[in-house]
């Protein structure tokens, strides 16, 4: 399996990666936090360890480290607008559940 990247997820990365100026993609990975357990975190890549798992999708590269990607397979990232509200979401099938903002989840 791999984690994905849908089409609006990735111009919404894209473009935020053009307006940093650099970057090659965006990290995904997750920690120990939140009201649920684990935590996803983002950040904008500038160099990829040898260690790390890289998906592409629509253009961009999605890096994932070991751990993490344990946590991670089989998820999609999506760009959503709900509302006044917009932002990635993780659809992650090893969810057993979600703290109600969507920030954490539990395995």
């Amino acid at each position: 399996m791999a984690v994905t990247i849908t089409e609006a997820a990735a111009k919404h990365v894209g473009s935020q990666l053009a307006n940093r100026g650099s970057g090659i993609g965006v990290r995904v990975g997750v920690r120990t936090s939140g009201c649920s357990g684990m935590a996803y975190v983002l950040e904008f890549v500038d160099s990829i360890d040898e260690h790390d798992s890289v998906f592409e999708d629509h253009g961009v590269k999605v890096i994932i480290d070991p751990k993490s990607l344990v946590y991670l397979e089989g998820t999609e990232l999506d760009f959503v607008k709900e509302g006044l509200n917009e932002g990635l979401k993780f659809n992650n099938p090893n969810a057993a559940s979600e703290c109600g903002c969507g920030e954490s989840f539990h395995v």
